[in-house]
């Protein structure tokens, strides 16, 4: 139980400081206090998953994510009860930190773009956010799966290139959807926002899966070249 209790906080804890640094210092940097810009969201995104790497990675791994859990999962590193619980564990602390976000910009004011942190996609762009949200995704879990193979991964510089690399990705990928690569993170604000959120979920949920299948097949294929 101590894994699945892990994930859950580590979720929690990505959301609330990812989708927080949107919701009260999205908006583009200026003077001091004013904004932190798309490369603040994606540090603060990145640097949640590194302080959470090295604080439950040797409890659960610290997946924080169903798409990684999935691509653990098919690379044949974990049960699937255990990938089951794994994901229920990490949308229920995706919604419990973004029911904390919730009540503090209620509570509040916010300098952001948005209150909640939920993914969207603009009308007509339907087909370029399922691209990029699979393309991201499949690129994130590729580094998560080689950064953290047993024989040949980074050790413990796992948690640094895993971090660092979704700050990249989110550099990229924040201006079409919001970026998720995680589809607990995007059901738990979606949940508070509500409306053109809710509708559009399903894609921050099938692309990412997509992507990272597609991920895990690959590194099978690297697995097997290796060995």
């Amino acid at each position: 139980m101590k894994k699945y209790i892990a994930e859950m906080i580590g979720t929690m804890v990505l959301v609330l400081m990812g989708c927080g640094s949107a919701a009260f210092a999205g908006s583009v940097a200026g003077t001091v206090g004013a904004g932190v810009g798309t490369i603040g969201v994606a540090l603060a995104f990145g640097l949640s998953v590194v302080a959470m790497a090295y604080t439950i990675g040797n409890i659960s791994g610290c997946h924080i994510n169903p798409a990684i859990t999935l691509g653990v999962y098919l690379s044949g590193r974990m049960s699937g009860k255990d990938a089951a619980y794994y994901m229920i564990f990490q949308v229920i602390g995706a919604i419990l930190g973004s029911a904390i976000l919730y009540a503090m910009v209620s509570s509040g004011v916010n300098g952001g773009p948005t209150t909640t942190g939920a993914n969207s996609f603009a009308d007509g762009m339907m087909l370029q956010a399922f691209i990029a949200e699979m393309v991201f995704t499949f690129v994130f879990v590729l580094v998560v799966l080689g950064a953290t193979d047993a024989e040949h991964g980074a050790g413990n510089l796992a948690g640094l290139a895993i971090g660092l690399t979704l700050v990249l990705v989110h550099i990229v990928c924040i201006p079409i959807t919001g970026t998720s690569v995680n589809p607990a993170r995007s059901i738990g604000p979606a949940l508070f926002e509500g409306g053109a959120a809710l509708s559009q979920l399903w894609l921050f949920i099938v692309a990412p899966f997509v992507g990272a299948a597609l991920s895990a097949g690959v590194w099978k294929i690297f697995s097997a070249r290796k060995a």
